[in-house]
């Protein structure tokens, strides 16, 4: 895949505040502390990690809004197959899918997500528009980037560890909001 298909998880990223910074760095502690208390399903990784870095992202003002567990059916041509589930968190902008959050529990690996998050975002009733999602385990924080087509085209950023050195909710919420900034336009 071309690198500079993805480039907006890498380019022109906002800065964080020390305020951020600091909400972050709570998270990051919350994190350790609930993996003592197993098992972290995924309602506690999306209350305890990914809602305040939604909140902080400013995922819930105008112009975005969140649905929660909104169900949703992807129909593939030719194969008479509906597939049927749910989204964790959806946000939205005018019905355009910005992003989308499939907390999984954290033993579990991103990979067990990356099918699931991009069948729901082939099913953005949207095509002519990019769609970007994240998918995250509570450890690990990924992104996506879909452009619909004939074929689809995606790509994936870096994976951002918990237990990686200094802090990587800092690029995470970066991202979100450099994502927010090109939707917003």
């Amino acid at each position: 895949m071309d690198d500079q298909f993805f480039w907006e998880w890498q380019d022109n990223l906002p800065e964080s505040t020390d305020l951020d910074k600091q909400v972050l760095d709570k998270v990051k502690a919350g994190y350790f502390n609930l993996i003592n208390y197993p098992p972290l399903l995924e309602d506690v990784v999306r209350m305890a990690i990914v809602d305040p870095i939604l909140f902080i992202g400013y995922f819930y003002l105008t112009p975005f809004y969140v649905k929660s567990e909104e169900p949703i059916d992807i129909a593939v041509p030719d194969d008479d197959v509906i597939i049927k589930d749910r989204i964790d968190t959806l946000v939205l902008k005018d019905q355009f899918w910005l992003m989308i959050i499939e907390s999984k529990k954290a033993s579990f690996s991103i990979e067990e997500g990356l099918a699931q998050i991009l069948a729901y975002m082939l099913g953005s009733p949207h095509p002519d528009k990019i769609s970007f999602g994240m998918i995250a385990s509570g450890s690990e924080f990924i992104f996506v980037k879909l452009v619909k087509g004939n074929p689809p085209r995606y790509a994936l950023s870096k994976g951002f560890l918990m237990r990686n050195p200094g802090n990587d909710l800092y690029q995470v919420l970066r991202i979100l909001k450099r994502l927010t900034q090109l939707t917003s336009a």
